[in-house]
C-alpha cells in the first residue's frame, strides 16, 4: 500500500503545481506602474509551494511531479487560445516568466538532500580527560 500513497502524494503534487502554475501565468504581466508586481509574487508562490512539497515530502519525485504540472500547465495556456487569445505574449516579461518557472523547478528538483545534525553532537576528548603518563 505504500506504492499507492507514493503514487497519489504525486498526483496531489502535480495537481498542486498545475494550479500555481495556472495562476501564476495568468498573473505574471500584472503591473504597477513600472514595477512588475505579477512576476514578483509569481516567482514567491510557485518557489514557495516547490520548497515546500520538498521539504514536506522529503521526496524528489513529488518535486518532479509538482513542476511538471506547473511547467505544463505554463506551456498548455502559452500557446495561441482558439479564439486567437494568448496569455504568454511574447515580450520581456512574458520570456523571463517561462525562464524563471523553469529555474525554480530545476533548482527544487536538484537542491541536494541536507540531512539534520544530532541533537548533541559527540566531541572529541580534551588533553585533560585523557590519561597522559606522568
Amino acid at each position: 500500500m505504500k506504492w499507492v500513497s507514493r503514487a497519489l502524494s504525486w498526483i496531489a503534487a502535480a495537481v498542486v503545481g498545475g494550479v500555481f502554475g495556472i495562476a501564476g501565468t495568468i498573473a505574471h504581466s500584472l503591473t504597477w506602474g513600472p514595477i512588475p508586481i505579477g512576476l514578483i509574487v509569481g516567482t514567491i508562490a510557485c518557489g514557495a509551494i516547490l520548497v515546500a512539497i520538498r521539504s514536506l515530502t522529503h521526496d524528489r519525485a513529488a518535486t518532479v511531479a509538482a513542476g511538471a504540472g506547473m511547467v505544463g500547465m505554463l506551456l498548455l495556456i502559452s500557446g495561441v487560445g482558439p479564439g486567437g487569445s494568448v496569455v504568454v505574449e511574447n515580450t520581456p516579461a512574458g520570456q523571463i516568466w517561462i525562464i524563471i518557472v523553469g529555474a525554480l523547478v530545476l533548482l527544487a528538483v536538484a537542491w541536494p538532500r541536507l540531512r539534520r545534525l544530532p541533537a548533541s553532537a559527540p566531541t572529541a576528548p580534551s588533553a585533560s580527560d585523557q590519561d597522559l603518563p606522568a
